[in-house]
């Protein structure tokens, strides 16, 4: 499947909270890349917010963002899930879950009231998540000398690599991921900088 140039993904857990007629609405945006990790993901919310009155969800997952998960959460059908989804379709991102907690604050906000509350609350988190385009990445291992680890660390920074782990032991054991675009760079600079010394093992795509 080729990826939507177009989508973005998140890159780190976003909150943000609304009151409406004194009934608070905390929208929290969750990086989630598989329908179960969107299960996992609001399991985790229900279980930080064991007291709130209701825990809806809309999420989008998949290269595309063609693949959806909703919930009222107890709320009138269709008054809640479905308008928060609605949001993050519009939004142009992709493998996120955004959990809405609900405090009831002791007036009913109909049912106008109850899709506005959860759309607005939708919106709000993901003015605030931080973002970056959808690209396919590449996870690798590298054991390399002591000798080539400042060219390996230069080389990295050209190539948008993100380290995962380093391990400094007889050799350097690194874990890491990149844009799969640069893969070939990054075979080929080591080879240039390890002349036969560095490791390079492709971990998955």
């Amino acid at each position: 499947m080729k990826y939507n140039l177009h989508m973005l993904v998140p890159t780190a857990r976003a909150e943000a909270e609304i009151e409406v007629k004194k009934s608070r609405f905390i929208a929290i945006a969750i990086p989630t890349d598989t329908m179960e990790a969107v299960k996992d993901a609001v399991a985790s919310v229900r279980s930080e917010h064991h007291t709130a009155n209701h825990v809806v969800h809309a999420a989008v997952i998949g290269k595309a963002g063609t693949m959806y998960s909703s919930s009222d959460d107890r709320e009138p059908k269709n008054t809640a899930g479905r308008p928060a989804l609605e949001v993050v379709k519009g939004s142009g991102i992709t493998n996120i879950t955004v959990a809405i907690v609900r405090y009831f604050g002791g007036t009913l906000l109909g049912t106008g009231g109850l899709v506005k509350a959860y759309g607005d609350s939708a919106k709000e988190v993901l003015r605030i998540v931080p973002t970056e385009p959808l690209i396919e990445k590449t996870d690798f291992s590298m054991i390399l000398p002591y000798s080539s680890y400042t060219l390996i660390k230069r080389l990295f920074e050209t190539l948008s690599v993100t380290v995962m782990k380093e391990d400094f032991d007889i050799s350097i054991n690194i874990e890491g991921q990149l844009p799969s675009e640069n893969l070939a760079k990054l075979e080929e600079g080591s080879a240039d900088i390890g002349q036969g010394r560095i490791l390079l093992k492709v971990l998955n795509t």
